[in-house]
């Protein structure tokens, strides 16, 4: 079986996607069966760039990534933000190399999976990785609708509400976030500047919607940060 078949409809498959740690855990028994790599990263330490050789895929079982893409001109684009659960260098599937770079945010670490190996020896991997990649589209799709629609505190509050939910999944608090990226990233992320991030935190926290204590961020009240996401329904 290839990657490619494996994207097609399963009837074994839930209609529902599993959490993350549901599958790490089911990555984690089946890959016994194959030698595997764990890899330890530390905070801004590079997993991999643009042009370099590819054919494995990286499964973040601890700590917190980005992952970004540079334009002809030297402009840096950061294109998302990933966690545990979440797979690196799928961007590379079917070529022969990445195509952007992935840079740990703090220390981590990766499990190293070939691509070669799971076809050959494990293809029964291949519907849960088809379904963390159907997870990741459907997230990049959201962002893309957020980022034509939004303004840049709703943008803000999306990331956050995004954020804990992520969070809730992986069992910790959907509430007490603690940012690995720096505001920059997170404006770029989010295509704002800088202090448009600020102001954005600096407002919510005025209004009683968060605390804010460094990168740390208490959501006081996600029904009503919710709500003003919705105003531009």
């Amino acid at each position: 079986m290839t990657l490619a078949t494996a994207l097609q409809p399963l009837p074994s498959m839930p209609l529902a996607s599993a959490t993350a740690t549901d599958l790490v855990a089911r990555l984690a028994e089946k890959v016994r069966e194959l030698p595997l790599r764990r890899r330890s990263v530390h905070a801004k330490e590079v997993l991999f760039h643009s042009g370099q050789r590819t054919g494995t895929l990286y499964l973040v079982h601890a700590g917190f990534f980005k992952t970004t893409v540079v334009s002809a001109d030297g402009r840096e684009k950061i294109t998302g933000f990933r966690l545990r659960g979440d797979l690196l260098g799928v961007d590379s599937i079917g070529l022969p190399a990445h195509t952007c770079d992935a840079v740990a945010l703090d220390t981590g670490e990766v499990w190293e999976l070939s691509l070669d190996q799971l076809q050959q020896h494990l293809p029964e991997l291949l519907p849960d990785i088809a379904s963390l990649l159907a997870g990741e589209i459907r997230r990049d799709w959201q962002w893309m609708l957020d980022m034509s629609s939004l303004n840049a505190e709703q943008r803000v509050i999306s990331f956050l509400l995004d954020l804990g939910t992520r969070f809730q999944a992986l069992g910790f608090s959907r509430y007490d976030l603690r940012l690995r990226m720096t505001r920059a990233d997170l404006g770029n992320f989010l295509s704002l500047q800088l202090e448009t991030v600020t102001r954005a935190l600096s407002k919510l926290a005025a209004a009683g919607l968060i605390v804010v204590e460094g990168r740390e961020i208490r959501l006081q009240d996600p029904a009503a940060l919710a709500r003003r996401v919705a105003l531009a329904a």
